[in-house]
């Protein structure tokens, strides 16, 4: 049934509205239980941090996914792993035994030159999907609109697919203040020189999915993105929860329901 004066989504396979699911370890029977309620919703699925290198069913977990059309991909930090050890040959050699096309370019961990992170974008993006990932990890560390502006549009034109907004899970740094409120003036000025179709946004909490939802619309990219938390981002994005509720109801409703 479809309901009234609900917004237009997108569909698989999708290049805005995506949401990124962030697996810190699920087992196989919770990994088809996630897809058999929420596949249709999802387009990407991080394997988070370390944990493909500790899981026993990563393999079968990636078969799963890729049946439904959901891009598997190692979190950025496992390719920092691998980097500084001098050992990107047995990071390539990892994600070809997988089947993953996807990759993850990152340097939140560690320093990686600009121009070097750009020259491995341009590379890798010849036989993979490289999503780049931009910001630190660390509390306290800022980096000025203008840098945030300069290296979006440096690994976009690299090769980047996407470029992800660094929050961490905890949604606490990068593009959040340590309260999890959002750096509201760096992100109007990251949009207002890099599309915004462009940037996923790590936004794990609800307060920041609905920040995100109401200055953009429910065709935003968002990730970091909980199992359980897949489907209720769903009904943010359509208008079908209280914190987007009137969103997408014409105004001689909400002028006759809404309080004043």
């Amino acid at each position: 049934m479809k309901l009234l004066f609900t917004p237009e989504r997108t569909y698989h396979p999708r290049e805005s509205g995506l949401t990124m699911m962030m697996d810190k370890g699920m087992s196989t029977r919770q990994m088809e239980d996630f897809l058999s309620t929420s596949s249709n919703y999802t387009d990407l699925i991080k394997f988070g941090f370390g944990t493909a290198l500790v899981s026993k069913n990563v393999s079968e977990k990636v078969n799963l996914i890729k049946q439904l059309g959901i891009k598997p991909y190692l979190g950025g930090t496992m390719f920092e792993l691998f980097y500084v050890r001098n050992q990107i040959e047995d990071y390539f050699k990892l994600v070809d035994h997988l089947g993953i096309d996807t990759i993850e370019i990152s340097d939140g961990s560690i320093f990686i030159n600009h121009e070097e992170k750009c020259h491995l974008i341009n590379e890798y993006s010849k036989n993979y999907r490289v999503l780049s990932e931009v910001g630190s990890k660390e509390e306290g560390i800022l980096i000025s609109p203008a840098k945030w502006i300069k290296m979006m549009a440096n690994e976009l034109q690299a090769g980047s697919w996407k470029v992800i907004a660094e929050g961490r899970e905890s949604g606490s740094v990068g593009i959040f203040r340590p309260n999890g409120k959002p750096h509201t003036m760096l992100i109007n000025k990251i949009i207002s020189k890099i599309d915004s179709n462009k940037i996923l946004w790590e936004s794990p909490t609800k307060k920041q999915q609905t920040w995100f939802v109401n200055l953009f619309n429910e065709n935003v990219n968002l990730g970091n993105i909980a199992p359980n938390d897949v489907l209720p981002l769903e009904t943010l994005r359509l208008g079908l929860r209280g914190d987007t509720f009137f969103n997408y109801l014409p105004e001689d409703i909400t002028s006759s329901v809404k309080p004043i």
